[in-house]
């Protein structure tokens, strides 16, 4: 198991629609995390910089470029762009943070 933890930006107005968004996850996507290796997944808000933390672990077969090749995560990623910064393929733009404490 590894922990991994990373920033995204959501655009000013838009939290609640991205809450809305996440609340109604398309299933065959969570089932397509899970089977990439990832669970316990969360996602915070910092309401004052509009800031979004995620925090997941990932465990056995966690391949992070076989994901974002895969179709489902694309077409999840197209959908979301209008909420948050990304890049030009729509690729949320995500910087990986540093793991400095773990009390598990």
């Amino acid at each position: 198991m590894q922990l991994r933890g990373f920033v995204m930006q959501l655009k000013p107005g838009c939290a609640a629609e991205y809450r809305r968004r996440h609340d109604a996850i398309w299933p065959e996507l969570a089932e397509l995390l899970r089977q990439h290796g990832i669970y316990d997944y969360a996602i915070f808000l910092d309401l004052t910089t509009n800031r979004l933390f995620a925090v997941h672990k990932v465990g056995c077969g966690y391949d992070p470029e076989r994901l974002r090749r895969h179709p489902l995560m694309r077409r999840w990623w197209d959908s979301m762009a209008d909420l948050m910064e990304v890049h030009p393929d729509h690729e949320p733009v995500a910087h990986d943070l540093e793991l400095m404490f773990y009390l598990g």
